[in-house]
């Protein structure tokens, strides 16, 4: 067994995901060297470096030549893992080309650039699961258009709406973190100005105009130029903190309400495959919504800490850099192991028209009392049709009986020839619901 290492025992959110592979300290110490290589192509493309600088330096690159617990613990000296790994990379470079390694950088260039690579390879991953997420979302919506249910406010029966109503909604949400993630992931920038943010090594080292360099060094990353060095002006992790945040969020809002609609006592929903339980042979618990729920609780914490570091000092702050690292890694983990269960939680989810119709039944029609509100005010007046609708709501509580019959039991004349089954059956008033699950599911 390895020595202490994270094997994500106590996140199983993440354990397993692509997203954790693509956060891995392996993969980090991929994205440092593949910074490091893409600036020595950089300056080679311009010039600056000989041609063979640039094969010398990517064939060294070899992650599997690099231990990342030895890098980790020789990082302690400088305070960041660029210094250990530079120097390391260098050697293995050689004498002849060794020199072009790193050269004009500094360690904030490479770790920033490194974190957007990070950053974007695992969006890309977020994003393919979350587009599947919106599909499964969709043909749910589209199967359950005119399934009615219970719309809930406040916890508490309210009027009905139906279920593609709702899972249109979850896909909307899904869809609105979409269109965030993709926006930002096309803006994520390489970092390059030097010690400083000034480019001065590069004009010692020849650059007639060093301001090329950044945009050269972009190009090699695939990721986008930066008018500035960002240094200091932190919103690309700013973006990132929105962005993730806000895919955690939309993703925990359908596991809320799948968790509560998988309740035993209402069982509207239930997860394909639940998860068992150590003591209790009958259960089978709606997991994957329980670790879509945690990482959209965590979420916005690990948001707020990259939101802190905006306030960076200086021309390169201390700490406030080192301050992002791990939340930022965890946020990519957290919202990239959500969008995993996402998918698993939506394409097979179970959907209980029957329990949807019993709980519509729960309140024996008391469920539709607004509609019954405006459909008798115009026949027996507003302050009657009231002061009817209060005394047959306390009896159908009190006997148990439909508020349908107790209304017909009353036989008035102005209600001859009413649909009173009708009026008072809750499947019979969605109101706008399937034309609005219709117009929901136009979006693309």
């Amino acid at each position: 067994m390895t020595a202490d290492c994270d094997t994500g025992l106590l996140a199983p959110g993440r354990a397993g995901s692509p997203a954790e592979a693509a956060t891995g300290d392996a993969a980090l110490l991929r994205a440092l060297l593949d910074a490091e290589a893409a600036l020595t192509r950089a300056q080679v493309s311009l010039g600056l470096a000989p041609e063979g600088a640039g094969p010398a330096v990517a064939a060294a690159a070899d992650a599997a030549r690099f231990d990342p617990r030895d890098l980790a613990l020789r990082a302690r000296e400088g305070g960041n893992p660029v210094i250990p790994l530079v120097a390391d990379l260098t050697a293995a470079v050689g004498e002849e080309y060794g020199p072009y390694v790193h050269r004009g950088a500094t360690s904030q260039d490479i770790v920033d650039t490194a974190m957007m690579l990070v950053a974007v390879r695992t969006l890309d991953l977020v994003l393919a699961d979350l587009g599947r997420t919106a599909q499964a979302l969709a043909r749910t919506a589209a199967d359950h258009r005119d399934t009615a249910m219970p719309g809930r406010t406040l916890t508490q029966h309210a009027v009905p709406t139906t279920f593609g109503l709702k899972a249109a909604g979850w896909r909307a949400l899904v869809l609105d973190a979409r269109d965030r993630v993709r926006a930002v992931r096309g803006t994520l920038p390489a970092q390059l100005g030097g010690a400083a943010g000034t480019l001065a090594a590069f004009t010692a080292y020849g650059a007639d105009d060093a301001t090329a360099l950044p945009a050269a060094y972009a190009r090699e990353l695939g990721l986008a130029a930066s008018e500035l060095p960002w240094h200091t002006l932190r919103t690309p992790v700013a973006d990132l903190a929105g962005c993730l945040a806000f895919a955690a969020g939309a993703l925990g809002r359908v596991a809320a309400d799948v968790l509560t609609l998988s309740r035993t006592e209402i069982a509207e929903l239930a997860e394909g495959s639940g998860g068992g339980s150590s003591a209790m042979p009958h259960k089978a618990n709606p997991v994957r919504s329980t670790l879509i729920a945690a990482a959209a609780r965590r979420a916005p914490h690990l948001a707020a800490a990259l939101y802190a570091s905006m306030t960076a000092g200086d021309e390169r702050p201390a700490g406030a850099w080192h301050a992002e690292w791990e939340p930022l890694r965890d946020l990519l983990r957290l919202v990239g192991g959500a969008a995993r269960d996402a998918v698993e939680l939506t394409e097979g989810l179970k959907v209980h028209a029957g329990a949807m119709r019993r709980n519509l039944d729960t309140t024996h029609g008391l469920v539709v009392s607004e509609r019954l509100s405006a459909e008798l005010a115009p026949l027996l007046g507003r302050a009657r049709a009231k002061s009817l609708l209060t005394e047959l709501a306390r009896r159908t509580y009190a006997e148990g009986r439909p508020l349908g019959e107790l209304l017909a039991e009353e036989d008035l004349p102005e209600l001859a020839g009413v649909d009173l089954a009708g009026l008072t059956d809750p499947a019979l008033y969605t109101g706008s619901a399937p034309t609005l699950t219709d117009r929901a599911l136009e979006r693309r």
